[in-house]
């Protein structure tokens, strides 16, 4: 644990430092996001803080690397190369939207290949669990697919909720550290095939959100960007896929639980609620309203926090208690099985609904037409 600390500090002080360097740059080149009626911020920001993050986490892997505690993640193995690549790739093509603005189809692009980058070099996901039903072994024909897939979703849920200052960032670092928390568990146990990147990236990424998050809330002097959000979905991506996607289909029998059975593939999502539950609702509404997926518009849950009376302030850390909350909720019966499953399934589904019932798409514009109807 204390060299996975080391880690996480050194991307915690290597992305603090960065960040103002990127800024002066950031600010000299005009690389800057403007204020427009769909955004919260009123002065020019720098918009490419996602460079810093970047430095931050190829410092990390090569300080790792060159400690004899992480010496079987790299030695023989290219996985570590694929990660390198593929994050620079999908940085290339946000920090590139950032600058200038590119078509959705090409952001999709850039994902893909990040995706494929990965699949080239193994960091994928071995077994699938399917709820209630059994582990399948991921072939190598669907690898490329459920790569893919799982990318495209992890980065959109964090782009789609990195509308306030600090709350991707935040969200990021809490699902980060319990998602570390909870794999180091899994190894200590032997569920996880070695080697396994996945605790160390894990650690990395909530070092990174740290070390950027002072310069991130508000009133934030730099925005992570595209580029920002499509990294670190790329790195939940990977840490999770190698983690909940190489866990033993032994873990079906651990403590003879359907819980454990399910937990590798669950964990991970409802860590992620608030941003995933964002990105169901934006197809709903969208779709709902024949509108493009791709649009963007001030209908997530953190503009409806806001049009609810809370400050952008308040709204991030309300969503940053929710992320807390959910976290807690799915890894506390991973350490106490025995007493506290069946809580901890219904306090995610209660903490589900309550969310939803209060921040549903359509709940403020059904109570609007109902006031305007009564007088």
């Amino acid at each position: 644990m204390g060299s996975y600390l080391v880690i996480m500090l050194c991307a915690f002080g290597v992305t603090a430092a960065s960040t103002p360097l990127v800024r002066r740059m950031a600010i000299n080149r005009q690389w800057l996001a403007l204020p427009d009626e769909r955004k919260v911020h009123k002065l020019p920001t720098p918009d490419v803080g996602g460079i810093a993050m970047f430095i931050g986490v190829v410092v990390s892997l090569f300080v790792a690397w060159r400690m004899g505690r992480f010496s079987n993640l790299f030695v023989g193995n290219n996985e570590p190369a694929g990660i390198v690549i593929g994050a620079f790739i999908i940085l290339c093509f946000g920090v590139r939207d950032d600058i200038k603005e590119i078509s959705a189809p090409a952001r999709v692009v850039g994902t893909v290949v990040a995706g494929l980058v990965l699949v080239y070099f193994g960091v994928t996901m071995f077994y699938f669990r399917l709820p209630f039903i059994d582990v399948f072994q991921v072939s190598n024909d669907w690898t490329p697919i459920v790569t893919v897939i799982w990318l495209l979703m992890m980065t959109q849920a964090i782009n789609l909720i990195d509308g306030l200052d600090g709350l991707a960032a935040g969200i990021v670092a809490i699902a980060s550290g319990t998602f570390f928390i909870y794999s180091q568990h899994l190894a200590h146990l032997g569920l996880l095939s070695e080697p396994n990147l996945g605790p160390l990236i894990a650690a990395i990424t909530a070092g990174v959100c740290l070390g950027f998050l002072p310069y991130n809330f508000s009133p934030a002097s730099i925005f992570m960007g595209d580029g920002g959000a499509y990294l670190l979905g790329f790195l939940l991506a990977v840490s999770t896929s190698v983690v909940g996607g190489r866990a033993d289909p032994a873990t079906q029998g651990f403590s003879g639980q359907t819980y454990f059975f399910l937990a590798p593939l669950f964990i991970p999502i409802i860590i992620l609620g608030v941003p995933i539950f964002d990105v169901l609702f934006a197809i709903i509404r969208r779709v709902g309203r024949g509108e493009d997926f791709s649009k963007a518009d001030k209908g997530h849950l953190h503009h409806r926090l806001i049009n609810l009376g809370h400050g952008p302030r308040r709204a991030v850390v309300i969503l940053w208690g929710w992320t807390i909350l959910l976290s807690g909720f799915v890894i506390f019966p991973v350490f106490n099985p025995s007493t506290s499953r069946s809580l901890a399934i219904f306090g995610i589904i209660a903490l589900v609904l309550s969310l939803y019932t209060v921040l549903h798409p359509d709940l403020h514009w059904r109570n609007s037409r109902s006031a305007k109807a009564e007088s």
